[in-house]
């Protein structure tokens, strides 16, 4: 390698290294970019109704702020009293939930005569080996929320980052638009536009899914007569915005407390949860969110580990987005003006190929001055596939004399 590739590759590494340190800031523009994106869809059905955008931008922000304000007046604080009921409640539904499985053990331990001699692990054991797993999962939970300074000023950071973004998109597009080559900006504006759609799409459809499956488990929750319904309901709608583990986690506060009254709640609580997301999987996926960008489940999940193994609790907040956002930037550049224009035609002919597959196109390298004829009546070709003669042709010139 020369000099100048040499010191190209230690740039590319020493810029990595860079990009790796501030990994948590860029998560924060990109939540930013998310929350903009969605507004400025807002903004825009504003502007469309003849209204300027710096009119349509304050009255878009103004219109957050009243639902805000309704949200923490009338939901915020019985939930929040709910929430710490529910707190107290869970150590006494744990107790409950471990004597019930302890109960099991004599159903689990009789086995049949005619079976060989199995040591079985018992629930308590099990619960046992289980019970470090949990605390660390619960200790890292609450990490996220235990430097409530750090989390109060990145909040505050990101809200500030929407604004600016909101106010002028157009200049921010630009600025970066121009880290691309001067031939791919124009292709790169495209990919921006089309990753705003689906991150519009995705937004709007993950909402939608969240108000039915609140709505839906709040009211079953309701008719079972479970304790702290808006609680389990308001949960339930803010985990699914984490796919394929929210949905577990939203079933085990209802199902621990329905053990408190009977063990037949806690068997229904399960039957309706899984009902609920049925019902969600194969209607409202398929009805409601048909632009949304299609992900296959595999590849969200492996999305989720690697985001939240990189970036921690807000990687697997944000692992969605991000997804759907790299999908968007690999099938536009990497497959459709890479590897989708990687079409060479062979300029020869194979040996023994079939009449089909010999009707390639051939090349001339050698400009005539006469011009070829498509006659299918004799025409005679050079071992390079080229027409010089036409033995049959009456208005072919002569050939020269030997």
């Amino acid at each position: 390698m020369k000099l100048g590739q040499w010191l190209g590759f230690l740039c590319l590494a020493i810029a990595l290294m860079i990009l790796w340190e501030i990994r948590q800031i860029l998560l924060l523009v990109f939540t930013a970019v998310v929350l903009a994106t969605a507004l400025n869809s807002l903004v825009q059905r504003f502007k469309r109704a003849g209204m300027r955008r710096s009119i349509a931008v304050p009255l878009t922000l103004g219109l957050l702020l009243l639902v805000n304000i309704l949200f923490v007046v009338l939901i915020v604080p019985p939930f929040l009293n709910q929430f710490l009921r529910l707190v107290d409640l869970l150590p006494r539904a744990l107790t409950e939930a471990l004597e019930w499985i302890e109960g099991m053990e004599g159903l689990i331990n009789q086995q049949p005569t005619w079976l060989p001699e199995l040591e079985l692990p018992t629930p308590s054991n099990l619960t046992r080996e289980l019970q470090p797993l949990f605390r660390n999962l619960l200790e890292n939970f609450f990490a996220f929320f235990s430097n409530s300074l750090t989390a109060v000023l990145q909040f505050l950071l990101v809200i500030v980052l929407t604004i600016m973004f909101l106010a002028d998109p157009i200049s921010y597009r630009q600025a970066f638009l121009q880290l691309f080559p001067s031939f791919y900006r124009r292709r790169a504006d495209e990919i921006l536009v089309k990753c705003e759609v689906c991150l519009g799409n995705w937004l709007a459809g993950i909402l939608i899914n969240s108000l039915f499956i609140a709505a839906l488990s709040g009211v079953g929750l309701w008719i079972l007569q479970i304790q702290l319904v808006l609680a389990h309901a308001l949960l339930a709608g803010l985990l699914n915005f984490i796919p394929n583990i929210g949905p577990t986690l939203s079933v085990v506060f209802p199902l621990t407390i329905a053990l408190l009254d009977a063990p037949w709640k806690a068997i229904a609580v399960l039957i309706l949860y899984l009902v609920i997301q049925q019902i969600e999987s194969y209607w409202l996926t398929p009805t409601v969110m048909a632009q949304q960008v299609s992900l296959l489940p595999a590849a969200t999940l492996v999305a989720q580990i690697f985001f939240a193994s990189f970036f921690g609790f807000l990687g697997l907040l944000l692992a969605l987005p991000l997804t759907v956002v790299a999908k968007t930037w690999i099938e536009e550049v990497l497959i459709k003006d890479v590897l989708d224009k990687w079409d060479k035609k062979p300029q020869w002919i194979p040996v023994g190929a079939t009449e089909g597959l010999a009707t390639l196109p051939l090349v001339d390298p050698v400009k005539r001055d006469f011009p070829f004829t498509d006659s299918s009546e004799g025409s005679v070709a050079s071992k390079d596939g080229q027409a010089i003669a036409s033995n049959n042709s009456e208005n072919a010139p002569p050939a020269p004399p030997i």
